[in-house]
């Protein structure tokens, strides 16, 4: 079985958040706040597997990006964009369409 990870990674800045790789986040000080999620090539070959992923994979965007986060530039508004941004990278970055279809799927229902 091959095991692959993928990093959540959230990149901020002063004036507003900007994301790069596979989703980040960085105080004023510029420390970068990161999580590895581990999955394997199988698991995403189910819409079980898919959802299990796709669930630790919101779970990381939600500790890269706290609800009260311990950098003070970034508001509670600016949380859920930080989440979305996250895990739109993390999914982009594992490129499966069963995991992109659901996070299209769970980000137009709101």
């Amino acid at each position: 079985m091959h095991k692959f990870a993928v990093r959540v990674l959230v990149l901020g800045g002063l004036a507003g958040l900007s994301l790069a790789g596979a989703a980040s986040a960085a105080s004023q000080e510029g420390t970068l706040r990161e999580m590895t999620v581990h999955y394997s090539a199988s698991s995403l070959a189910t819409d079980e597997g898919a959802r299990e992923v796709y669930n630790r994979l919101a779970r990381a965007a939600e500790a890269v990006c706290p609800n009260q986060p311990s950098y003070g530039h970034l508001h509670t508004g600016d949380v859920g964009k930080c989440r979305e941004a996250a895990l739109s990278a993390a999914v982009a970055k594992i490129h499966n369409q069963r995991l992109a279809a659901l996070h299209a799927a769970n980000w137009k229902a709101g």
